[in-house]
């Protein structure tokens, strides 16, 4: 049953519960939701906006938590609606909220079935439909591989290689051969980066090959509990450090939904700064963007070198607004601070050309620490488990990779829209709490660990068997909507996550630790040794079963041909 409450600012809470209150919970509840009225209807006969039923709100997973802190047992959704009167058309966000005639007690009741798996007949025109953003030679190369196997290949196993092998995954453009003048190039971009730090390695411990890369550190005194798992004494110990030094852009989400794509920019660095090595800290972050002319106020004669244009999706002002106010979000709500950043504007017509940046920069970097011991991960093993910590799966980041691989507007808005993730810092939070707890240990536990960027547990859970081979237990994944297919169950990027890699003989005193720090975790699989990605479901239903080496792709490397312009600017 759902009981309501209104709130002063006119507001209506829902409440999803077993069994009708008391009053003593009535009145408990009332202060908890700042002296709330309880209503006695079970209709409201009001147009209001507020969280898409197929998806449980962060704000509702803190509630929920405080009411049972509270002695409150039975409740198991609780979420907020605005009246849609006092809501501006610019404040709603399709992708997370939802416009409702009435209130009643079919509020969170879903109706769907998940999706059949299915065997694609032509790789092309799913690729197409689907915005996998695959180049004719990976179609090729798909193709191949299913006459190899003997069978069509399934949409989840065609829809995992998109996101896996994508450009923004795989970077293949810096790692592809440039052809300029009719000259091949000697080295790609990749090899020219690593080659400053392969002249010159000075303090270099790792980079190029993990979450983060290492530098050498100080000697530092860690301020450290003696028990993880439950209440005792703080003592001090010295570790010999290294510093975790880590930048990445996130640019199309940004582009298409500035606050969220900002915040899980944010969020993305910091799990992969908590993923470098066997776990390493985060301390500090920054966040940089570069737009074309937000056009903030007159008076400006530079920002007139062009005319003001239409947008796709945000204008430059309310991406800087939103994109700032999102990576903030994220930083204060997980305790990192942003201690620097930077802002760049640019529009620029000369040579009958015309500069800007259509698709916005937000570049998120940071730094943090990790015990030198646990600098570089360890080789895996078979019959190792695999953890995921995190949040319940939704339809949320779907195809992000492939998505931000191509130019934005190239597919529909609900494919664009759909790829961007969502933030819950605080259950990332929880998550980086269990991850702190093993590394500042004496004895880490931690084999390998990868976090869930874009692609889900495809990308993650795949890298961390990817020496070995693993199987993974679709149905021990959570999930919070039940509509989710196979392929959207383990595609996903909703919610803050982390893989691990533990032995058995581990696992109890790192379920300790997690159940503490209220932070979820989940045994999905094992690692095996015949170099295979399965996920599997109940029945013996397999979407993805594929050999490792043809799940990471040997379609042909990327050649650019270019030729050199001469071409003069004025001052």
């Amino acid at each position: 049953m759902i009981l309501f409450f209104r709130t002063p600012s006119q507001t209506v809470i829902a409440v999803e519960a077993d069994s009708a209150f008391t009053p003593q919970t009535e009145r408990k509840l009332s202060w908890l939701f700042g002296e709330a009225e309880p209503l006695q209807a079970e209709l409201l006969e009001q147009p209001y906006i507020g969280p898409r039923r197929e998806m449980i709100t962060p704000w509702s997973t803190c509630a929920v938590e405080i009411t049972r802190n509270m002695g409150i047992e039975g409740i198991s959704r609780i979420e907020e609606y605005i009246p849609e009167e006092r809501t501006r058309a610019s404040d709603f966000d399709p992708m997370l909220q939802r416009k409702y005639a009435r209130l009643d007690q079919t509020l969170f009741a879903i109706d769907g079935q998940p999706e059949e798996m299915i065997y694609i007949d032509d790789i092309a025109a799913y690729n197409n439909s689907e915005g996998l953003a695959l180049s004719s030679d990976e179609i090729e190369y798909l193709e191949g591989v299913s006459r190899k196997m003997g069978r069509k290949l399934t949409d989840s196993e065609v829809f995992g290689f998109s996101q896996v092998n994508s450009e923004h995954c795989r970077h293949k453009i810096f790692n592809g051969t440039f052809i300029i003048d009719g000259e091949e190039k000697e080295l790609s971009l990749f090899q020219l980066i690593k080659k400053t730090s392969a002249v010159n390695p000075n303090g270099l411990v790792s980079a190029y090959k993990d979450n983060v890369a290492f530098v050498q550190g100080p000697n530092i005194e860690q301020f450290v509990p003696d028990n993880a798992d439950r209440p005792g004494f703080f003592y001090s110990k010295e570790i010999e450090s290294v510093l975790s030094l880590k930048a990445e852009t996130h640019n199309f989400p940004t582009t298409v939904e500035p606050f969220y794509g900002a915040s899980t920019g944010t969020g993305g660095e910091i799990r992969d700064r908590l993923a470098g090595g066997k776990g390493s800290l985060p301390v500090a972050g920054t966040a940089v963007y570069m737009t074309a002319y937000p056009r903030l106020e007159e008076g400006r004669p530079w920002e007139q070198t062009l005319p003001a244009r239409d947008w796709l999706y945000q204008t430059p002002e309310q991406i800087l607004l939103k994109a700032s106010n999102g990576a903030s979000d994220f930083g204060n709500k997980f305790g990192q601070p942003l201690i620097c950043g930077s802002v760049l504007t640019l529009e620029h017509a000369e040579n009958n050309k015309k500069f800007g940046y259509d698709k916005v920069i937000m570049l998120a970097g940071g730094i943090g620490y990790a015990n030198k011991r646990d600098a570089i991960k360890e080789t895996p093993e078979s019959g190792e488990k695999v953890i995921v910590m995190g949040g319940d799966n939704y339809r949320i980041g779907m195809g992000g990779g492939a998505v931000s691989s191509v130019n934005t507007g190239e597919y529909s808005s609900g494919i664009e829209l759909n790829a961007v993730q969502r933030a819950n810092p605080e259950m990332q939070k929880r998550v980086s709490n269990v991850i702190r707890a093993l590394a500042e240990s004496d004895d880490n536990p931690i084999v390998s660990i990868h976090d869930h960027g874009a692609g889900g547990h495809l990308n993650c859970l795949s890298e961390l068997i990817e020496e070995t081979g693993g199987v993974i237990d679709i149905d021990k994944l959570p999930v919070g909507d039940k509509t989710l297919s196979a392929k959207e169950i383990i595609g996903n990027e909703s919610q803050e996550r982390m893989g691990l890699l533990v032995k058995q003989e581990d696992l109890e005193r790192i379920e300790r630790i997690a159940e503490r720090e209220q932070a979820p975790l989940y045994v999905v699989g094992e690692t095996t040794d015949d170099k295979r990605l399965v996920f599997r479901q109940e029945k013996g239903v397999s979407p993805i079963d594929m050999e490792l080496s043809d799940f990471f792709g040997k379609a042909p490397a990327t050649v650019m041909e270019d030729t050199t312009i001469e071409e003069a600017y004025t001052a």
